[in-house]
């Protein structure tokens, strides 16, 4: 059933039209904001909505592609010491929320730092990153979709013939998933003019509908404690 969002939903909605406006720095440099064969046996399906596959000017297929054409290494850098220490404070208390998920702690680490990387070069928070993450995938590298979505982020392979190599298999690897998801949703959110609530119905094919966002919010608040 189709339902308007409520009134919790506007806070969203002019949060998201301030979101990720400036560029962060990473890695000594500051980036701009962005305009989405193997293991199968063990990839269960995963409770995703699809992505619609729509036509893109030259102008934002080039843009796209160069966002997610160099896969630099996720080592964030830091310009104070303050906020190195703020960021393993985070990645302490974050992973320690993950450990049932991946209890591997390395692992944990590896996939934490490069959520915060690749959510911080497409100017989008990282809570939000992972909620979305928990909600589409479970934390399952290797999981995909009724739909065929791949990954942690479930994204299309489309996407990989329209912006990318042509190779999905490469959706499994784990800096590729989140490059490739963190671009999408900020193109969603670009497209829908800073309106996050239509962005994430847009990115699980649900655009307009309230259950994938509200699932996405709600998870997001419980990644945001950390």
């Amino acid at each position: 059933m189709d339902t308007a969002p409520g009134p919790g939903l506007d806070r969203r909605r002019c949060l998201g039209r301030l979101a990720g406006l400036a560029a962060p720095v990473l890695a000594g440099r500051s980036l701009v904001p962005i305009a989405g064969a193997w293991a199968w046996a063990a990839a269960a399906p995963a409770q995703a909505g699809a992505q619609i596959e729509e036509p893109l000017s030259d102008a934002v297929r080039h843009a796209l592609q160069a966002a997610v054409e160099q896969l630099d290494p996720p080592e964030p850098e830091f310009l104070t010491a303050e906020e190195r220490l703020a960021y393993l404070r985070w990645l302490s208390r974050a992973s320690w929320q993950l450990r049932r998920r991946k209890p591997e702690p390395q692992a944990r680490v590896d996939f934490l730092q490069t959520v915060w990387y690749e959510s911080r070069r497409a100017g989008l928070d990282t809570a939000l990153v992972l909620g979305l993450i928990e909600v589409e995938s479970a934390f399952r590298k290797y999981a995909i979709s009724r739909a065929g979505a791949r990954g942690y982020m479930q994204v299309m392979p489309f996407w990989t013939r329209v912006i990318g190599d042509g190779d999905p298999d490469k959706l499994f690897h784990l800096q590729t998933n989140l490059r490739y998801g963190c671009v999408i949703l900020r193109h969603y959110l670009q497209r829908e003019r800073g309106d996050l609530f239509l962005a994430l119905g847009r990115y699980n094919g649900s655009r307009g509908r309230a259950p994938y966002p509200n699932a996405v919010f709600a998870a997001e608040r419980r990644w945001r404690l950390a």
